[in-house]
């Protein structure tokens, strides 16, 4: 059931306050044997804490366990471009695509967390002036086989100029970051005025986290922090953006689904979950 993670180890020793709130209160929420997630006493942001410091995140990412990544990046890479573009037209991506390159031919669209660069190829073909920034060996991949502009520094490093982007994604990145906050105050930055950014993650709201608990398939050692739509929405509002959509998918595990659950009633659980919210992952629209 679990997401792939690298191997749970490390750091772990320094305790920060609450990125929404401020708060240094915290309480148990998922125990994972070897690692653990705390949830704010005071606006419910679930994340680990304490935590490994930022330059070891990328260490990991970058070395340690690039090259599994890239594989299992490789291995997934056209079910995760299905699903990607399921979630972006979930949320009016390819009708704003349509009106946005008919005002502008040469409109500059940014993937951060780009993987292997299969959707960004896809989007370059559509017409867009495309950039991606990936910390892992993803980058090189991107680089040698698509001939991709991938920035391999996180994106706080890049020093992109203000207002630049028409469009920004970040799909299954921010429960990665170490601080969400800046990362999303850069994006703001980078961001044209009346831009569009597409944030996707895990949904601990959702019918499998409360399912499952500890044994969710993304309470993985990887994942630093694990939103609701609230405590996103929180986020999102706090650092400049006007949510214009949320949408939500995923009902049961497919693996679930092939074992003890017909597969019917995968089908039902998964239509209600979009109609109703509680999907496993999440997708926002906001603007700038």
């Amino acid at each position: 059931m679990k997401t792939w993670s690298m191997p749970a180890n490390g750091g772990e020793n320094t305790i920060i306050s609450c990125i929404i709130c401020g708060g240094l209160v915290f309480k148990p929420a998922l125990d994972c044997e070897s690692f653990s997630f705390v949830r704010c006493g005071k606006c419910s942001l679930v994340q680990r804490n304490p935590r490994f410091s930022e330059k070891e995140i990328i260490e990991r990412y970058s070395n340690k366990y690039g090259q599994d990544y890239l594989s299992y990046e490789l291995e997934n890479e056209n079910v995760f471009l299905e699903l990607q573009k399921l979630a972006l037209k979930d949320v009016g991506f390819l009708k704003l695509q349509e009106n946005i390159l008919l005002k502008n031919s040469s409109a500059k669209l940014l993937d951060i967390g780009c993987a292997t660069g299969a959707f960004l190829a896809l989007l370059q073909n559509n017409g867009w002036d495309v950039t991606g920034v990936e910390i892992s060996p993803c980058a090189e991949y991107a680089r040698e086989n698509r001939k991709l502009d991938i920035k391999n520094i996180p994106l706080e490093e890049c020093n992109f100029a203000s207002g630049i982007f028409d469009v920004i994604l970040a799909s299954h990145l921010i429960e990665h970051l170490n601080d969400p906050r800046n990362f999303l105050l850069e994006v703001f930055r980078i961001l044209k005025k009346d831009g569009y950014f597409f944030v996707t993650t895990p949904n601990i709201s959702g019918f499998q986290a409360r399912l499952f608990g500890s044994n969710w398939r993304s309470a993985i050692f990887d994942h630093l922090y694990l939103f609701s739509k609230r405590t996103l929405s929180k986020l999102l509002k706090d650092t400049g953006f006007k949510i214009e959509s949320c949408r939500t998918w995923g009902g049961l595990a497919k693996g679930l689904a092939r074992g003890s659950v017909p597969s019917w009633i995968k089908k039902i659980v998964d239509k209600h979950a979009k109609v109703f919210g509680f999907g496993d992952v999440m997708i926002f629209r906001v603007k700038k």
